[in-house]
């Protein structure tokens, strides 16, 4: 378990085992900062919302060079022009500032990945990127180049440290692995959907963060607003807004957990989002290295929904009613590796003295 650091209402944390890298227990993901998207806040908005999260506690900031084609970055910069020090800043790149990008403006390579750290350092009006994600690999550039690129970026202190956001489990163990025999700055952490709605990063990706000590932040942690409860009463929000990033009832494990969600918001006399939000917490609390969820409110309203939920506990029953309504199959090797496992062992009543930090 993680030790967790105390500062009013939120909770703090190192951002893996690996680094001295801290943030807060909730990200503030800014995707909705701006309006070029045609959905999004105004700019008088967001300012509130910022304040609110600093009030808060929140130090921990996400956003993107293509969040809104660069308005979430250049409103970022300057709402943070006096108080820069007081948050971590990550940002990414590599899906371009805009539809229009094509071959020059999108990718991984090192060409693109020096071109959109000089652009966000402008738009967000500062001398440093806290924390560079790699928004998506490319189907081309190989992962020597990334992590290579990433060293020379962090050797130039234009930014501190990198990480891999939806990156297969395989492709980030080999930059982690390539950073640790050549000598270059390390990947501290990766970037997923995680919610209750969307849990395959149980198969690999989570289990991986674990052994090799890597921090995680998960994007969409009410599946798009499935798990507010709200599109059973009416079809506003991200599903009509922005039309993409969002779940439905489309299977009926969706519908068994959030129907096991709103249940326990009401045996709770809360609603059903911080319910969710509340199970992402639990699920952060036990594991061996930061996990993080990023909240992405539209309005100040929404953002104090997310910060109530700080303050809802689940009991272990609750707990473990909504992980086995959500748990998905691991699939193979994994079923195949569980059932043999106490024939691996030597047999089953054998008592293996577990590490607390999972062996890399």
């Amino acid at each position: 378990m993680i030790d967790l650091l105390w500062s009013g209402i939120m909770q703090y944390l190192t951002f893996g085992r690996g680094n001295g890298l801290r943030v807060s227990e909730y990200a503030l993901g800014t995707a909705t900062f701006g309006t070029r998207w045609g959905a999004g806040s105004e700019r008088s908005e967001t300012a509130r919302m910022l304040d609110r999260f600093a009030d808060a506690g929140g130090t921990f900031l996400d956003t993107a060079e293509s969040y809104q084609a660069g308005e979430s970055e250049e409103i970022l910069g300057e709402l943070l022009t006096t108080r820069r020090d007081q948050f971590t800043v990550a940002t990414k790149f590599a899906v371009g500032i805009n539809p229009a990008s094509g071959v020059q403006g999108t990718g991984a390579s090192r060409r693109t990945m020096i071109r959109a750290v000089e652009g966000s350092l402008a738009r967000l009006r500062t001398d440093r990127i806290d924390l560079l994600w790699v928004h998506f690999p490319d189907p081309v550039t190989p992962t020597t180049e990334i992590v290579r690129a990433l060293d020379d970026l962090v050797r130039s202190g234009k930014i501190l440290y990198a990480g891999l956001s939806n990156f297969p489990a395989w492709r980030t163990a080999r930059a982690v692995t390539l950073a640790e025999v050549r000598g270059w700055a390390p990947i501290v952490g990766v970037q997923a959907e995680y919610s209750l709605v969307e849990r395959s990063a149980d198969r690999e990706i989570l289990p991986m963060a674990e052994a090799l000590g890597l921090g995680a932040t998960f994007w969409s942690p009410l599946g798009g607003g499935l798990l507010t409860g709200k599109y059973r009463h009416q079809s506003e929000g991200r599903l009509t807004t922005l039309g993409r990033l969002i779940h439905t009832e489309d299977t009926e494990q969706k519908s068994t957990v959030l129907n096991t969600v709103l249940r326990i918001a009401d045996d709770l006399g809360t609603i059903a989002a911080q319910v969710a939000i509340a199970w992402l917490r639990h699920r952060a609390a036990i594991a061996t290295t930061g996990l993080v969820p990023v909240i992405g409110p539209r309005t100040l309203s929404q953002l104090d929904t997310y910060l109530a939920a700080l303050d809802v506990e689940l009991s272990h029953e609750q707990y473990q009613q909504l992980d086995e309504a959500s748990r998905i199959p691991l699939g193979q090797p994994h079923e195949s590796v569980a059932a043999r496992t106490p024939t691996l062992l030597g047999g089953s009543d054998i008592d293996f003295r577990q590490p607390t930090v999972p062996v890399a």
